[in-house]
């Protein structure tokens, strides 16, 4: 079965380009011009991942991701200009996985969407330390065959790429991992000025499992080394 691809902007003649490209590697394309019509598709169809600008009218891209978070973990990617970089940190503490700067390069969009998809449709193993089923760590239970994460008992609503990073520092506890190097292996791509996104990754995570984000208990940076999950 063709796997699904929304495509959200009101500019029509960049989603009439990116579903040309799409379309030739044999996804099914869906088109949307704003904000609402994005999500009245996701309501009436399954998709598997969102292409979505982040300036459009009805409802704005950054609104349109709020919503869908609430309802779904798929894959987002924001389509940003190059200009935009506040817009791709806002997209990423929204909700959203990637950004791809317009004008795009049609094999980097690609790459970028394969990528999202097998980390959506395969949360498997991405060759982390520790293979038991259940990880506990204090107030935090990571169960792998699930790959959920709980704290406190309570199931964490995580998206895909948060899932994987999680999935990656609770199997390592205590190991510090580089930002290069959980881009590498979370995203499975060449790690090229990917410290803000993965920053953003983690402020989110923190965000849903430290009683005190600010004063985080378990998801640490080590200052000018990386990120780690403190072993409690």
């Amino acid at each position: 079965m063709k796997e699904r691809v929304l495509v959200v902007d009101d500019d029509r003649e960049i989603v009439k380009a990116i579903a040309i490209v799409l379309e030739q590697e044999g996804f099914q394309v869906y088109k949307a011009y704003d904000g609402l019509q994005a999500l009245d598709i996701l309501a009436a169809s399954r998709v598997e991942l969102v292409l979505i600008d982040i300036m459009m009218p009805r409802l704005d891209g950054l609104s349109a991701i709020l919503r869908i978070r609430e309802k779904a973990n798929i894959p987002i990617i924001v389509l940003s200009a190059k200009s935009e970089d506040t817009d791709k940190v806002l997209g990423l503490s929204m909700g959203a996985d990637d950004y791809i700067s317009k004008p795009y390069n049609a094999q980097e969009l690609l790459a970028r969407v394969k990528s999202q998809l097998r980390r959506y449709t395969r949360l498997g193993d991405i060759n982390a330390g520790s293979l038991e089923q259940v990880v506990r760590n204090g107030r935090l239970e990571y169960r792998g065959e699930e790959m959920a994460l709980y704290a406190d008992g309570e199931p964490v609503k995580l998206t895909a790429t948060e899932t994987k990073i999680v999935d990656l520092l609770m199997r390592n506890l205590g190991r510090i991992f580089p930002a290069e190097e959980i881009y590498r292996r979370v995203w499975q791509e060449d790690a090229y000025a990917c410290e803000n996104t993965v920053m953003v990754h983690i402020r989110r995570i923190r965000e849903k499992i430290e009683l005190n984000p600010k004063e985080p208990e378990y998801l640490k940076v080590v200052w000018g080394i990386g990120y780690k999950m403190e072993k409690k």
